[in-house]
């Protein structure tokens, strides 16, 4: 399925701003897409042509000052349509030549019809071609230089002009070096009554070295009409304006425009696949080992003051504060680490910060809450279950005991009087001996389970400081876990914006690699890959 490079840009762009919003990608990283440029040939002239197959092939003179590039297109047109001589270097103006059946209203952004010159022809020859003279792009004035940058995206052809004496012209040499895959080149060295095969050789080696491995130069002598390659050099244009070789150049074009976004998706996709979360986990398990020690011997002491505290007031409310600042900037100091070692380990700093930011407000509250919601439910259920048993069982002592040692004694009275009763000779039954033994096993029915049950008693403050230190434990150990449930959030959302960026690259590759014969004179004009 192929997909449209403008659409495929949009979804570039918009994953770019969003992955840039959210801290994911850096302005630079983010400026790779969104400063892509759009502008193409086919945007020039889109609306003006009733056959969107058969635009014109936009062909623009492009050189250093005083090479002849405007000579060359009034020798084109049969007159003086273009600014020539002296005043070339000061010219703000763009000169454009055009067929007269090529209807222009309205250019691209950036192109203000009030710094261009139009002029018309009825040549049916040259009806297929666009003719633009550019200002010098050597020249004085910035401006020039702008329009040139300007109008550039949209040239098919550039007419490369020199002349024997600047042939060598280093500002236009680096924008040849700069511009070279982008668009088709024709040379034309001018002025050629006063050039020398050397120059002409030296220029080919020049051209040669910049990766054309078979140049088109043409040598033309504006003074001399007819004993040059002027009409050559038409007659290359005109081929090259063919509806098959335009459809080519837009297909070219595209093509290198995917190319360059792919490369630049590849680019980010590598920055993410650079994203080392694992040793990330690996680092906060050291760092939180460290952190966790810590907490537990700093707020032993304020946990044993409030167990102490309740103990002694029965769990009233108490001004001690388990979480305090020292216990905070401990918290800080781990996230802030994460964070670092995060920027270390190429992962955005920034959203995992704003992941982290929950866990630095609420964890002090959540610790405090806790504990002692831990603490006072230890309180209603001091000591373990055998204690509770117990204290169970020597209460119950305490009441039945008693009660069974004073029906033994009632029924030894009660038997001794009902047989003294009987018998008249017995002997008196209450005696000092039986006084004492009954007063004795009646307090030692008591006394016996009432010091059990007060020594198997558990403290309350022991109860207390339990209670506190598991609900400390509880929530260290969840603190822990919505650390690392972030980090793992955050490499989901970074595994997400990889596969985003690999189906993105699978889009740019759909579109099968236009063949171009490098004999061919499409193949001689396109710098070499």
């Amino acid at each position: 399925m192929a997909y449209d490079y403008s659409e495929l840009l949009a979804e570039a762009r918009q994953w770019a701003e969003s992955a840039h919003a959210e801290g994911r990608l850096s302005a630079e990283q983010a400026q790779l897409l969104t400063t892509i440029d759009t502008r193409s040939t086919e945007s020039l002239f889109a609306a003006s042509p009733t056959d969107s197959d058969a635009r014109p092939l936009i062909v623009a003179f492009m050189g250093g000052t005083g090479v002849g590039k405007s000579s060359l297109l009034n020798r084109l047109a049969g007159q003086a349509i273009a600014k020539a001589g002296i005043e070339r270097p000061t010219s703000r103006e763009v000169t454009l030549y055009h067929h007269q059946s090529l209807a222009i209203n309205k250019l691209p952004a950036g192109l203000p019809l009030d710094s261009i010159k139009i002029s018309q022809h009825n040549d049916a020859a040259n009806s297929h071609i666009v003719w633009i003279d550019m200002p010098d792009f050597d020249s004085v004035e910035l401006s020039n230089k702008r329009l040139v940058l300007e109008w550039l995206p949209h040239i098919d052809v550039l007419l490369y002009v020199v002349s024997p004496e600047r042939y060598r012209d280093n500002k236009a040499w680096q924008l040849l070096l700069a511009e070279g895959a982008k668009h088709a080149w024709l040379f034309v060295m001018n002025q050629w009554d006063r050039g020398q095969p050397v120059q002409y050789d030296d220029f080919k080696r020049q051209l040669g070295k910049a990766g054309f491995t078979d140049p088109l130069i043409f040598r033309t002598s504006c003074s001399e009409a007819g004993s040059d390659e002027f009409a050559v050099l038409l007659e290359q244009l005109r081929q090259l304006s063919g509806r098959h070789s335009v459809a080519q150049l837009e297909q070219r074009g595209e093509q290198l425009r995917r190319q360059h976004l792919k490369q630049t998706l590849q680019q980010l996709a590598e920055d993410f696949s650079a994203q080392d979360y694992g040793q990330l986990q690996q680092n906060f398990d050291a760092l939180w080992q460290h952190t966790e020690a810590s907490l537990q011997h700093g707020l032993a002491w304020p946990i044993k003051q409030l167990a102490q505290f309740w103990a002694e007031n029965l769990g009233q409310a108490a001004d001690i504060k388990l979480w305090d600042d020292w216990a905070q900037n401990r918290l800080n100091d781990l996230l802030d680490e994460l964070v670092l070692q995060a920027a270390q380990a190429n992962i955005p700093g920034k959203p995992l910060k704003n992941a982290l930011q929950n866990v630095r407000e609420h964890t002090g509250k959540n610790l405090t809450a806790q504990s002692e919601l831990a603490g006072r439910q230890a309180l209603l259920q001091p000591g373990n279950s055998a204690q509770r048993f117990m204290l169970r069982f020597t209460a119950i002592c305490e009441t039945v005991l008693p009660l069974a040692a004073m029906g033994a004694v009632g029924y030894q009275v009660f038997s001794g009087y009902y047989h003294s009763a009987a018998d008249a000779t017995a002997t008196a039954y209450l005696g000092t001996d039986f006084a004492v033994h009954s007063v004795l096993l009646i307090g030692l029915s008591w006394l016996i389970p009432f010091f059990l049950h007060k020594k198997i008693q558990p403290s309350l403050q022991k109860a207390a400081l339990k209670g506190l230190q598991k609900g400390l434990q509880q929530v260290l150990a969840e603190l822990r876990a919505e650390i690392k449930q972030a980090l793992k959030a955050e490499q989901q959302h970074n595994e997400l914006l990889q596969q985003q960026l690999q189906a993105m690259l699978a889009k740019c590759s759909v579109e099968p690699v236009v063949a171009i014969e490098q004999g061919s004179l499409l193949g001689r004009v396109l710098l070499a890959d």
